[in-house]
């Protein structure tokens, strides 16, 4: 049998795992939406956090990390906008469609991509994901059934998630994957007082427990630590690029789960949604090292 050469491998790996990333996260959406009518999104955040944090501490052992001050504020920073990436995301479900949350959360991480990029060659796929989302996202009279409120809410959590990039890569470069158990450690810490708050003890709802743990898994645990792999294998502008599928995955979650029928535009959109990720990922072989490698070898 013949192998792939090994820089082939290298790029394909990370791959795969943003891909299972983002198929586990927006199917735990879904599953997450079903638990709003009893302790909406807030009290869904709370526990969504507070099982993935328990998973995560058990099977990665964060205590394990060695933290200097330097690496310790990156590492609350990321978790802190892990948790608004989570906690402004589902506030945005309560009125606004999958699909169209994900599109407009997604600016975060095109902005950095745009920030970031450095070759003409790298707006011809940030060109393409830009033209994909505007597909996605309704103008016009369509716009009237998208609350206001909750378009801003998807696009602050989009701030949290360049934030959470950013951030994500830096301190993934001192201590792995054992960071995304920190991260969500934190997120909870800070977020889950807001759910416990708003829905008090409807959070003790033994039926919502089993779908809990199902979201925790799907939705953080899974994902994240994926990510914070992939993160530390390829360029950060490279990472805010391919992200660009996720709004594919989101309407096709929505398609799947919730009945929501993709219309010939929004499967041009993922069309060229996907196109700028296929084209992100056979660049990405032309850069030698990830980003986080080299500040982690200049500091």
């Amino acid at each position: 049998m013949t192998k792939l050469p090994r820089n082939l491998m290298a790029t394909l790996f990370p791959v795969g795992l943003l891909l299972i990333a983002m198929a586990s996260i927006q199917s735990g959406a879904s599953l997450a939406k079903s638990m709003f009518p009893i302790i909406g999104a807030q009290g869904t955040t709370s526990l969504r956090l507070a099982f993935a944090s328990i998973i995560m501490f058990l099977i990665l052992r964060p205590w394990r990390a060695r933290l200097s001050a330097k690496s310790l504020k990156t590492v609350i920073v990321y978790g802190i906008a892990l948790g608004g990436m989570n906690f402004l995301f589902y506030m945005s479900l309560r009125s606004v469609p999958l699909g169209i949350a994900v599109a407009l959360e997604f600016t975060g991480p095109l902005a950095v991509a745009i920030y970031t990029s450095r070759r003409p060659i790298d707006f011809i796929w940030i060109g393409l994901a830009i033209t994909g989302l505007l597909l996605l996202i309704p103008f016009g009279e369509s716009t009237q059934g998208i609350d206001p409120v909750g378009a801003g809410y998807a696009l602050s959590a989009g701030v949290c998630w360049a934030l959470y990039i950013l951030y994500g890569q830096r301190a993934g470069a001192d201590n792995g994957v054992q960071t995304a158990a920190l991260g969500v450690i934190i997120a909870a810490l800070f977020f889950a007082p807001i759910g416990v708050y708003h829905a008090g003890a409807a959070l003790l709802t033994p039926g919502l427990i089993p779908i809990a743990i199902g979201v925790a898994l799907m939705s953080t645990a899974l994902p994240y630590t994926l990510e914070m792999i992939a993160l530390t294998r390829m360029p950060t502008r490279t990472f805010g690029t391919l992200m660009s599928i996720e709004p594919a995955f989101g309407a096709l979650s929505g398609l799947l789960f919730l009945n929501e029928i993709l219309s010939f535009t929004q499967w041009m959109a993922i069309s060229c949604i996907i196109m700028a990720s296929i084209g992100a990922t056979l660049t990405m072989r032309n850069h030698s090292t990830p980003v986080a490698t080299d500040k982690k070898g200049a500091s």
